[in-house]
């Protein structure tokens, strides 16, 4: 295999763009790939690769060709959007070339699965992918194809038998959930905010998996207000033991990251420093027990400034081999074009000033009164006597 790591992108992800006023701006893409450039990371170790667009025979391994061809119709023209899949609503709006941009999204994510599983590389980052909520038969959550299970779905039909897939987006993961739900050969395993206080409203403790495929799902369902030590916590305390219980040959993991403190649209607390502890873990697992073969994409994340260009260069980084120091002054010509481009003020450096620190689960013990606790106990008791674990 490869010690190389791409970088899956294509200018034109950025035509994803569901209008003015949206919270998914695509200049939150676009700012991330400036800090790469601005700190060489697509230089030396990283390679940066366009894949080419999904085509019908890929996206039909997820979604019903109904629906693939409802894309293409509000694709062409807006106005035509039909609701009842989804498109034409606030969340979801229609816009001209949707089809071409979001099935060139999924194709970098594909891209991913195919160059990790034949050797080309040792580790893939689509961070322009993780829209995680879109269903076989709809748009949903500014999702509109899912390009996370499609790249499962690849990695499936190239001959992997174990695919583990970590979601640590504030949402639940549940477009991947439910492509997989009846499969045993996909693990999903997803931290999100408690379905009670965000969307989507499901991701709860006892969803744990179809017919013939019990224990393929985890949720950890998290009280709002969590924060980097809980938030640690819950990782350390499902994440590492269900994953080495599984044997994955591959791992997919991904690191939406509006769990930040300064997300609008949730109310969990985390760090930037705590998300790039999280990327370094999910790295070390895929060396300890998938061979290295990782493919991280993005997600959600709306503090499209302050946090996601750092949060996902990070994550860039850890894949290149080439970690950032959290201390490091960011560059100032990004700073420079984040102005130009937003006329906001850019961070100052590539850290939130925090040292997250967790408790560990099984070895400190747990505090039965304790929400968050109780949420990490709630899943290890719906999942973990499938694999053999003790909860």
């Amino acid at each position: 295999m490869s010690g190389r790591a791409q970088l899956m992108w294509d200018e034109a992800v950025t035509g994803y763009d569901f209008g003015s006023g949206h919270p998914m701006d695509p200049v939150r893409l676009a700012l991330t790939m400036r800090l790469v450039e601005a700190y060489e990371l697509d230089r030396g170790p990283l390679e940066v690769v366009a894949a080419k667009p999904a085509g019908d025979s890929t996206l039909r391994l997820v979604h019903r060709e109904d629906y693939i061809e409802a894309v293409r119709r509000a694709s062409a023209d807006p106005a035509a959007a039909d609701p009842s899949y989804g498109l034409g609503t606030a969340d979801d709006p229609a816009f001209a070339g949707m089809h071409e941009a979001s099935a060139l999204i999924a194709g970098q994510s594909v891209g991913a699965a195919e160059a990790v599983w034949r050797g080309d590389a040792a580790h893939a980052v689509n961070f322009a992918g993780g829209l995680h909520h879109a269903m076989p038969g709809g748009a949903s959550g500014f999702c509109i194809y899912n390009d996370a299970s499609l790249a499962i779905a690849r990695l499936l039909e190239l001959g992997a038998q174990r695919v583990a897939y970590v979601d640590v987006d504030v949402h639940h993961g549940d477009g991947v959930q439910a492509a997989f739900w009846e499969d045993p050969r996909v693990l999903t395993i997803s931290l999100h905010e408690h379905p009670r206080t965000l969307f989507p409203q499901t991701g709860w403790a006892e969803e744990t998996g179809g017919e013939g495929a019990q224990g393929s799902a985890a949720n950890v369902a998290l009280p709002a207000g969590t924060g980097d030590a809980g938030w640690l916590r819950a990782f350390h305390a499902v994440v590492p033991e269900l994953l080495r219980a599984f044997q994955p040959q591959v791992i997919v993991t991904q690191h939406g990251a509006d769990t930040h403190f300064e997300d609008p649209l949730a109310h969990l607390a985390v760090s930037l420093d705590a998300q790039r502890l999280v990327a370094e873990s999910c790295h070390e697992l895929a060396h300890e027990l998938a061979d290295g073969r990782w493919i991280a994409l993005g997600g959600g994340g709306y503090a499209v400034v302050d946090v996601v260009p750092r949060s996902w260069t990070h994550l860039t980084a850890i894949a290149a081999g080439r970690p950032i120091d959290p201390t490091s002054m960011v560059p100032e010509a990004w700073r420079h074009e984040v102005f130009r481009r937003t006329r906001q003020l850019a961070p100052q450096r590539m850290t939130d000033g925090r040292t997250p620190s967790w408790r560990d689960f099984v070895d400190d013990g747990y505090d039965p009164a304790d929400r968050l606790d109780q949420a990490v106990l709630a899943t290890r008791r719906a999942v973990f006597p499938s694999h053999g674990l003790l909860p």
